[in-house]
């Protein structure tokens, strides 16, 4: 005699029930431990610093920081340029 198994006996629907309950118990934290060190190993690559660098583009951040850079710069220039320009008027006032 061959025994058949019945999917819709009682016992065989306790044992599916018990065994997705112990599966959806251990499986739940260790979801959330992936998704925890998903997140965390996302902050210090290259990747997060590229997304990090397209969005401040974006944003106009980048483009607003090149022109404080260039407008230092200039007034850096501008500040030499009147050192020099006293210079040569008071070595031409010495004469």
């Amino acid at each position: 005699m061959s025994q058949t198994l019945d999917p819709f006996s009682p016992t065989n629907k306790e044992n599916a029930m018990t065994w997705i309950a112990k599966a959806c118990k251990h499986l739940t934290p260790v979801l959330v431990l992936f998704a925890f060190l998903a997140i965390a190993g996302c902050e210090g690559t290259d990747t997060r610093e590229k997304v990090d660098d397209t969005v401040k583009e974006l944003a106009g951040k980048k483009n607003l920081d090149r022109m404080d850079k260039m407008k230092k710069t200039i007034n850096k220039a501008q500040q030499q340029q009147l050192e020099r320009f006293k210079k040569t008027e008071e070595s031409a006032g010495e004469k």
